[in-house]
């Protein structure tokens, strides 16, 4: 398996789950806090102009405030007997100087004395100019019949003054005592203790620019109140420093405007709440601190039981299928998928390793097993192989032979584990064959364990109402004196064993007398590998036509062997013994290889549209048998239907469920599967009807004879007739001659096979005759038309 190379931490699942969990919390933090941060801003922003409202309304109050004491003055002064005196009489000094007296007293600017018509009467030294602007307002609202207001500000030259009218009686309104205190910075000072917030006084005379006359601010920053509109908010810029501020009309009288700016710096007012926003993002970063820290505790809460998956996989993937997936302390989806992918890997286990029937070690676990064993030293493997197991699955039925093996397979193991020692192995190696290995052994242990065997297996075994008695045939080999690998040594035991059962001598060790020609045998099994790897083997096509009428259907590939030395070579001189050294898995995959590229070239023209291909006994057990069938067919572009499996009837037979494991596997993949030499074996049509077959090939044996012999006509015909019960198509091989070509019509069988329709014959002639055929057939077409 190829190695994996290191990913990066943050391409790992672990970082993308850490990743997308801090990115989308960071996101919505980020949103919340930019939004809570406009909010504060927009927020802070009208408080400051509800408090610059609140501020104008505040600054009117003060200057009624300062009105109503200036009126109380200016009332006092109007009151005074002396000065009262002093305006009947008309002395203008006394009156003058209790002008002087009493502003200067009381602190105001501008001291005057007006007639009713609020003409000037008498003036303090105080300013009497400075009375003319209040005079023209005062006169034009006593012409619209409105009393002189209190507390008026007026625009005296380029400095603004609060103006106080009192009436002076005596007892009849004789005049107006009018006194003006000048507005300094003392107001913008009350005004800022009060509320916070900054006064500036920008007076306008007529003609001229505003100037600000009187201002709580720096002078750099009360620079820029002369740009501001003259109603209203606005926001400006003063040396770094953002204020918002509220202009609103004083006074506004010929002599020009006076305009008050209440402002408060926005960074002042906002400040408050930036604490709130520093506590926020610090808040945000300890919570994206804690959940990256969480993120990263469940990312590995996730993965750790993933990558032991993935380590499980990769073992199972090497082979490994006896180490448990580890199962973690959890019960969510993890714990689940932990625990059925250790449930895949024992029932996986099992198929690969284990015999489906008895539950112990197969033929590949076994030589798996044997093969480590050799690896650490001295090894003795018994083979035996069960007397009339065949008579109990005629006589009892299949279901009761298999439950004898059961029973067997039981009593072996429990031998194995009281005299054999560690390390033993019992394994059911196909149909009735078991095995038994014992590390350390050496030949007298061998066969100590082997009378013992069959001490064991003299006693009867109780199958419900039957007593079944049980032999074997033993055959013992030892490493290293016989072998020194596990498949010689398995050799070995079976040719020790079959001998024993030939001589009915129980138990027997490997002799190399008992190998006749083994040095032939393997001079051939070399022979067969080099003819692999050397292209010496052919395929030669048998073809196969529809009896209704005689279309080309199909063809059989059979393997021929073009020897170098000795030319072509029969089959019966190759194949038998590739059945017995288990080299006839590698010509099954070499003959599949060949026919799917033939099919690939013939498809396409339309010369051929299924190619039969046979399979052994050893095929079916290959737990591999699917996968690389699959792939020679995917790497030639040619589907599975095209294929169609012949598998003879006495390898289905010899391990019944097995066989149909691998045959439903095969039928999935989408192959044709046929039953060759049907007839011969012992099958039933229960088991026929559960088996996924599509085709049933009659043994040649009845298709040879039928004409002359009446039984096997009659056997012929009760096989198509349960075929076609059972939707299954037949195919008659050894059609020899026209008349059972005629017969085989007549009772309905679908296709033929034989020499009397052609010969297995080279690829290249099959072609020629496929194309004569074709021609044939269209030439007859054409004269009956």
């Amino acid at each position: 398996m190829t190695a994996m190379r290191p990913r990066p931490w943050l391409a790992s699942l672990a970082g993308r789950i850490v990743t997308i969990f801090l990115g989308l919390l960071l996101v919505v933090q980020l949103a919340g806090f930019f939004t809570i941060r406009h909010s504060i801003d927009a927020n802070a922003r009208a408080q400051l102009a509800d408090q610059l409202q609140v501020g104008e309304r505040l600054l009117g109050r003060l200057l009624d405030q300062n009105a109503q004491a200036l009126t109380q003055a200016a009332t006092l002064l109007a009151a005074d007997y002396g000065f009262r005196e002093a305006v009947l009489s008309g002395d203008d000094e006394t009156i003058r100087s209790a002008l002087d007296n009493h502003g200067a007293r009381i602190g105001a600017g501008v001291t005057v004395l007006l007639e009713r018509d609020f003409t000037l009467r008498a003036a303090g030294s105080r300013g009497g100019e400075a009375v003319q602007p209040l005079r023209q307002r005062l006169a034009a609202s006593a012409a619209s019949g409105r009393p002189p207001a209190a507390g008026q500000l007026v625009l005296v030259g380029d400095r603004p003054y609060q103006f106080v009218v009192v009436p002076m009686k005596a007892p009849l309104e004789i005049g107006w005592v009018v006194m003006g205190f000048a507005v300094d910075h003392t107001l913008g000072q009350d005004l800022r203790a009060l509320s916070g917030l900054h006064l500036a006084l920008l007076a306008q005379p007529a003609g001229a620019a505003a100037r600000v006359v009187q201002s709580t601010l720096a002078a750099a920053v009360s620079a820029h109140l002369t740009q501001l509109p003259a109603q209203g908010l606005a926001e400006f810029d003063a040396g770094g420093e953002t204020l918002e501020g509220r202009s609103s009309l004083l006074a506004r009288t010929p002599a020009g405007e006076l305009r008050a700016v209440l402002a408060r710096s926005v960074d002042e007012a906002v400040a408050p709440y930036r604490q709130l926003q520093a506590l926020l993002l610090g808040i945000t970063l300890a919570a994206a601190a804690i959940f990256a820290i969480g993120s990263v505790w469940t990312a590995r809460r996730v993965t750790q039981p993933l990558r032991a998956l993935v380590d499980a996989s990769r073992r199972l993937g090497q082979g490994d299928f006896d180490t448990p997936v580890p199962h973690p302390e959890r019960h969510d989806e993890l714990g689940e998928l932990a625990t059925a992918f250790d449930g895949m890997r024992e029932v996986t286990r099992r198929r690969l390793y284990l015999d489906d029937l008895t539950g112990l070690p197969n033929r590949g676990q076994f030589s798996r097993r044997l093969s480590q064993a050799l690896e650490a030293g001295p090894v003795a493997v018994l083979m035996l192989d069960l007397d009339r197991i065949k008579q109990v699955n005629d006589k009892l039925g299949y279901q009761m032979g298999n439950r004898l093996l059961v029973r067997v397979g039981e009593r072996l193991a429990a031998l194995a584990a009281l005299t054999g020692g560690d390390g033993c192995v019992v394994a059911r190696l196909s149909g009735d064959e078991f095995a038994w290995m014992l590390p350390g052994a050496g030949r007298p242990e061998a066969e100590a364990a082997a009378e013992a065997v069959l001490a064991a297996l003299e006693q009867p075994v109780r199958l419900d109402d039957s007593v079944v008695d049980v032999a074997a045939g033993i055959g013992i080999a030892c490493a290293p004196e016989h072998a020194r690998n596990a498949e010689s040594l398995l050799s070995r035991a079976e040719v020790a064993m079959y001998e024993a059962k030939h001589r009915r001598a129980g138990r027997l060790t490997y002799d190399a007398a008992f190998d006749h020609g083994s040095a032939t045998t393997l001079t051939l099994l070399g022979e067969m590998r080099r003819a692999l790897q050397h292209n010496e083997l052919r395929l030669f096509i048998q073809p196969k036509l529809h009896l209704l009428d005689g279309t080309l259907v199909g063809a059989e590939a059979l393997v021929r062997w073009q020897h170098p030395e000795r030319g072509l070579v029969p089959p019966l001189e190759f194949i038998p013994f590739a059945e017995e050294t288990g080299f006839i898995h590698e010509l099954s995959l070499w003959v599949v290889d060949e026919a799917a590229r033939l099919l690939a070239r013939w498809q396409a023209p339309g010369l051929l549209p299924r190619l039969s291909v046979n399979l052994s006994v050893h095929d079916l057990m290959k737990a591999d048998l699917v996968e690389r069938l699959s792939a020679r067919l995917q790497r030639h572009g040619v589907p599975p239907q095209a294929l169609c499996l012949e598998i003879t009837e006495s390898a289905i037979m010899n391990d019944p469920a097995r066989a149909l494991q691998t045959l439903q596997a095969l039928k999935a993949l989408g192959c044709k599967l046929s039953i060759d030499d049907f007839g011969t074996g012992y099958s039933s049509y229960a088991t026929l009807r559960n088996l996924p077959v599509d085709e049933l090939k009659i043994d040649m044996s009845f298709v040879k004879a039928m004409e002359k012999v009446p039984k096997d006509a009659m056997i012929v015909r009760s096989i198509i007739e349960v075929a076609h019960n059972l939707d299954l198509s037949v195919v008659a091989e050894g059609v020899e001659n026209e008349a059972i070509w005629q017969q085989l019509a007549m009772l309905g069988c679908d296709e033929a096979q034989g020499w009397h329709i052609g010969r297995p014959m080279p690829v290249e002639a099959f072609e020629a005759w496929a194309a004569a055929h074709r021609a044939r057939l269209e030439a007859a077409s054409r004269v009956t038309a």
